[in-house]
């Protein structure tokens, strides 16, 4: 089954349906959402640390099969973790990984900038493919935009 993909700024392409897993409880009803959405022809799998289920999507991605690559993951990092620089690999080996395809800041509060830098220094170690922001509204855009070494690839 192909899928539609978009072409983000650095060159690599997000398929554009995927499945989301917030609310869906961690270990075996996120696993089984992921194992049959990846049965279906899903290649994008959305999750976040404040979901608590990173772990069970990389347990069903590990069991499902696929290379690694024909799998696309975004994850989302948590205000409370903004301050720490760990937090990316925390999210690696919850997701048992090497490199994650997408991670955005998850939310405008708190003091975000440095968990740009945070994201930045994860994008150009080779740790994450892609970097964005959600739920992040107009005046805020042009903060990130103005002390942004690497610009925010998803929005």
């Amino acid at each position: 089954m192909s899928q539609t993909k978009v072409k983000l700024s650095n060159g690599v392409e997000i398929p554009q349906f995927g499945l989301g897993v917030f609310e869906i409880p961690a270990g075996k009803a996120t696993e089984n959402a992921v194992k049959n959405a990846l049965e279906l022809g899903y290649r994008h799998i959305d999750t976040a640390h404040a979901y608590q289920n990173e772990a069970s999507v990389g347990t069903a991605l590990h069991a499902s099969g696929l290379a690694r690559e024909e799998v696309w993951v975004t994850s989302k990092l948590w205000p409370s973790d903004y301050q720490d620089p760990a937090a990316i690999d925390k999210m690696l080996a919850r997701l048992e990984m090497t490199q994650i395809d997408l991670v955005l800041l998850h939310q405008q509060v708190g003091d975000w900038k440095p968990a740009w830098h945070t994201l930045e220094q994860a994008y150009a170690a080779g740790k994450v493919r892609s970097i964005g922001i959600s739920n992040f509204d107009g005046p805020r855009l042009s903060e990130i935009f103005d002390g942004a070494t690497v610009k925010p690839r998803v929005m």
